[in-house]
């Protein structure tokens, strides 16, 4: 007779039930944790020997199997097949193991597609895209039988020091949500069986931390917990069903995130119905001892992350180890709350299907890997990133029958500066330093720091390539990031003499590392370009010609000086494989510019927080408005990009102009290219709650729209907003729709608003 864990044809609950009431303590808590790959790995393969002292009562899930191996794709394939073979014929029960990888902006593994990092994807403003992105990442994760990625990540970034905010959507938690649900979507796919779980991150605050630093404590008061940083999460679990969940590092008033009942329980799962898994973000448990201090020993952490929620302890068992058992088989802890996590961990294993289908063909793998369409498809994504922020004089686009160009700057010929800190080329360099500590082997050529896997256009070649053989480009870095020295700056200034127009590329690097300047551990003071860059952008712009700025970097930098005096200035973020032929597209006018700011500029780091969402006595000093040395406002604000041509906002329609509070309106402009070239345009509509019980943001973002506009065309957009979108949490904390009059905004930012009008929610 065939088990019942074994036989399909039972639910998945009775899959689960009964594999769960076979299992030993020992192979019970096995399931609540993880192994890093490179620990089963010998001599590039997988290795039986490693796994028999290692996973031989089974494991949950295996650890950075792309860049934490450092495998080819095929290979990994290999690996996988090997592992789960080992797992499935000589463990007692024959359980397979969830293999994960972070996949932000692309499958974090040799060979994978990077695309614009995320801030540079949130400022496409367009969900269908984020979903084309991650049905790739899809395809080449099944490819590897990788089965969760650690993405997307949802923490709403108000503060720019923080060196992670370049991994999120930016700061409002509508964007966020929308862009949320359709990357979980498309990485989850219509069929979770052939589909990667996405994990939801990071639960919850761990982008308001204090001072913008690393895993800082986030003091965030209830109702704006809810209101804003709930709220993302929320819609993307109910909406698009996201399958798991990860932790924060930070604490909310003296409670860690991976101790938090009231967050893992009773909100996520009481509350919202999460059926999922709840990983902890990697080392977080070990953290409660270590860091939080609320734990005297391993083995309490383990209990506390278990009691609270969280189902698997990521990326070692540090805490639910031998001596955790022991105090399971003694009665210390309840064996109920080791079934509970269990029993999620093992649903979601035949939710995957994985133990009917745990092996691979590796024949095709490497055909879906890097190939054109998709970097035609970074290409587009990158071009939909790039946000024009000045354009005095119309000095862009530039004429392609230029002929002299300089080229300026230390990241104008620097592929690795224009990818993410989480791709291959800044994970590869920690995932040797992690492999040392865990006495793992990894080959030491694979090791080496930035190594790239897949061509990167620099922004240097991209202008090459972009310009007829008559044009002479001179190019001069000028500086470095990581150094004071001005000894290239007699070269640089002479090149710009010399030129008929200058692109200057400036900015960071991205990574977690020492020498990087933005990214995970990579938090700033300040907001400005090194004052080496400064300085040589001062020195190029005394030599009297156009100058077009291109910052490359993962935050918003603010230059409230070089704003005023360089001519124009575009935002590219981290463009990804394909940087260096977007930039040249909208330099030379091939692509018009439609990016908007998911984020808000701040002029200097004095003002933070900066954002569009202020209550109404926020963002002015009573009674004169500015501070004493500075405007108060933001230098750039969110929802701001600019384009080669123009757009008129007309013929506002509210439909109708009452409603109940279950009811609908309806919310229509038209849109004209009034200018000589085609584009695209995001229209914004923003609501504002007139009067109501507690005080509400002046703005809040309820609906935008990219729209591709040909020039003199016009265009109907149409927004539709129920009644329960207008909820916020009242006195009571219970989530309400008021009546009263709603004020409607549509425009081209937060701060450009073209249209405006009324409608009124009755009782």
């Amino acid at each position: 007779m065939v088990q019942i864990y074994r036989d399909p044809a039972h639910t998945v609950e009775e899959r689960a039930e009964d594999l769960l009431s076979r299992m030993s303590i020992d192979e019970k808590v096995a399931q609540l944790g993880g192994v890093w790959a490179m620990q089963l790995l010998q001599n590039g393969k997988f290795s039986a020997n490693q796994a028999r002292k290692l996973i031989n009562n089974g494991i949950g899930q295996i650890c950075r199997a792309g860049v934490g191996t450092t495998l080819s794709p095929e290979k990994i394939v290999d690996y996988v097949n090997d592992l789960q073979h080992f797992l499935m014929e000589n463990t007692r029960l024959g359980i397979p193991a969830i293999v994960h990888e972070e996949c932000l902006n692309g499958l974090n593994s040799k060979e994978a597609t990077i695309f614009p990092q995320i801030i540079g994807m949130a400022s496409t403003w367009n969900p269908a895209l984020i979903g084309e992105m991650a049905t790739i990442i899809r395809k080449q994760m099944m490819a590897a039988g990788i089965r969760q990625g650690l993405s997307p990540v949802l923490d709403i970034a108000r503060d720019p020091r923080w060196g992670r905010i370049e991994e999120t959507f930016g700061e409002d938690p509508y964007l966020t949500a929308e862009m949320g649900i359709a990357y979980v979507k498309a990485l989850q796919g219509p069929d979770i069986k052939q589909g990667v779980i996405a994990t939801l991150k990071h639960f919850i605050g761990y982008g308001k931390s204090e001072g913008g630093l690393n895993h800082a404590p986030a003091d965030i008061p209830p109702r704006m917990l809810r209101d804003v940083y709930l709220y993302p999460f929320r819609r993307v679990i109910k909406e698009a069903n996201a399958l798991s969940i990860m932790n924060a590092y930070n604490e909310i008033d003296g409670i860690p995130c991976a101790a938090s009942e009231e967050l893992l329980t009773r909100i996520l799962r009481d509350e919202w119905g999460f059926e999922g898994i709840v990983v902890s973000d990697y080392y977080a448990v070990i953290m409660l001892r270590q860091n939080h201090v609320i734990a005297e020993t391993k083995e309490d952490a383990a209990k506390l992350a278990l009691a609270s929620g969280i189902d698997q302890e990521l990326p070692n068992q540090d805490c639910m180890n031998e001596a955790f058992k022991d105090e399971i088989k003694s009665g210390k802890f309840p064996v109920e709350l080791i079934d509970r996590s269990v029993r999620r961990v093992l649903k979601i294993k035949f939710m995957l299907g994985l133990f009917e289908e745990p092996y691979l063909e590796r024949k095709d793998t490497g055909k879906i890997f890097d190939i054109p369409e998709h970097r035609k498809l970074a290409l587009e994504a990158a071009r939909e990133s790039i946000v024009l922020l000045k354009n005095n004089g119309n000095i862009l686009p530039l004429d392609k029958g230029i002929r002299r160009l300089a080229v300026i700057g230390p990241n104008a010929d620097n592929p690795r500066s224009q990818l993410g800190d989480y791709t291959y080329p800044a994970h590869v360099q920690v995932m040797g330093m992690t492999a040392f500590t865990l006495e793992c082997t990894l080959p030491p050529d694979e090791l080496k720091p930035d190594k790239m896997t897949v061509p990167v256009v620099s922004i240097l070649e991209g202008i090459r390539k972009k310009l007829p053989s008559l044009c002479e480009v001179t190019y001069a870095s000028g500086c470095e990031f990581e150094n004071d020295s001005t000894e290239g700056f007699a070269r640089a200034v002479e090149a710009a003499r010399s030129a008929d127009a200058v692109v200057m590329v400036m900015g960071g690097k991205s990574g977690l590392t020492p020498e990087c300047t933005c990214g995970e551990m990579r938090d700033r003071a300040t907001l400005g370009l090194p004052q080496v860059q400064q300085n040589l952008v001062r020195a190029v712009l005394e030599a009297g010609k156009p100058v077009a700025l291109v910052i490359v970097d993962g935050r918003p930098v603010a230059f409230d000086w070089m704003a005023e005096e360089v001519p124009a200035i575009i935002e590219a973020w981290l463009p990804g494989e394909e940087g260096g032929n977007a930039i040249a597209d909208i330099l030379f006018g091939d692509y018009n510019p439609a990016g908007k700011l998911p984020i808000s500029f701040p002029r200097n780091t004095g003002q933070l927080p900066v954002y569009y969402g202020l209550k109404p006595t926020g963002g002015k000093s009573q009674f004169w408005g500015e501070y004493v040395d500075s405007c108060a406002g933001p230098l750039f604000e969110f929802g701001f990009g600019l384009s080669y041509t123009q757009y008129l906002y007309r013929n506002l329609r509210i439909i109708p102009h009452r409603i109940p509070r279950t009811g609908k309106v309806k919310i229509l402009a038209d849109i004209t290219n009034t200018g000589k070239k085609h584009g695209a345009e995001v229209v914004q509509l923003y609501i504002n709650d007139v009067v109501a019980s507690i005080t509400r943001p002046v703005k809040e973002l309820k609906g935008f729209e990219r729209i591709y506009i040909k020039a003199g065309e016009t265009r109907t957009v149409e927004f539709q907003i129920e009644g329960g979108e207008l909820a916020f949490y009242d006195k009571s904390m219970k989530p309400a729709v008021e009546p009263g009059v709603f004020k409607v905004m549509i425009g081209a930012s937060s701060r450009d608003i073209r249209l405006e009008g009324y409608f009124e929610v009755s009782l």
